[in-house]
């Protein structure tokens, strides 16, 4: 069975273990750097994106993660870790992982008590996907490598750059695993890719 990591430094790491898992993968805890050998694909979860920051350096998860994303394994970032997998950050000096062509505006939704549930269309996904905002961040900008996947009120809150999977809100927080599905299947994808290449 294919083995999905999710990065437990902080965040909603068991309800995106139950998410992989409900898309028919493994789901492996990620607290060592060590680990990343083991998956095929990892998931950053939502949080609170300058303490993961911290927590990422202070484990030495910076470069295995950028070695892990040159490889060409999926990483998929939901709130937080969409900010950590973005090449920059409004306002910000410092940034984390810098994977994506992308711009991110933190807590671009408001504050907490901001939060809302909305179903978006989801380019790939034929039925409506849940999300929820919760401080959310938005992608300001895109690349041309970047492929927009979902819009709310005329704001980017989900894309795709080949290998890389980042939503504004959080999917593992609703009862809709079709952004796991989504996921799984990219790293099926990616997987076949790399036999190809070896072969």
């Amino acid at each position: 069975m294919m083995k999905i990591g999710v990065l437990s430094l902080q965040g909603a790491v068991s309800e995106h273990m139950h998410g992989i898992e409900q898309a028919g993968a493994q789901a492996v805890e990620i607290k060592r750097v060590e680990q990343l050998q083991e998956i095929e694909g990892i998931i950053i979860p939502g949080g609170e994106s300058t303490t993961i920051g911290h927590l990422m350096r202070l484990y030495g998860f910076v470069e295995a993660l950028r070695d892990f994303s040159a490889q060409g394994k999926p990483v998929f970032g939901t709130c937080a870790g969409l900010i950590v997998i973005a090449g920059e950050i409004e306002g910000q000096e410092q940034k984390h992982l810098q994977l994506m062509d992308i711009i991110v505006r933190r807590n671009a939704f408001g504050r907490q008590v901001d939060s809302f549930e909305v179903d978006l269309t989801f380019k790939g996904i034929d039925q409506s996907v849940k999300g929820v905002f919760i401080r959310a961040p938005l992608i300001s900008s895109v690349g041309p490598d970047v492929e927009v996947l979902a819009i709310h009120h005329e704001q980017i809150v989900a894309a795709r750059q080949g290998h890389l999977l980042v939503t504004s809100f959080h999917p593992e927080l609703t009862d809709d695993f079709q952004l796991h599905n989504y996921f799984v299947k990219m790293v099926e994808e990616m997987r076949g890719k790399s036999i190809q290449h070896h072969v």
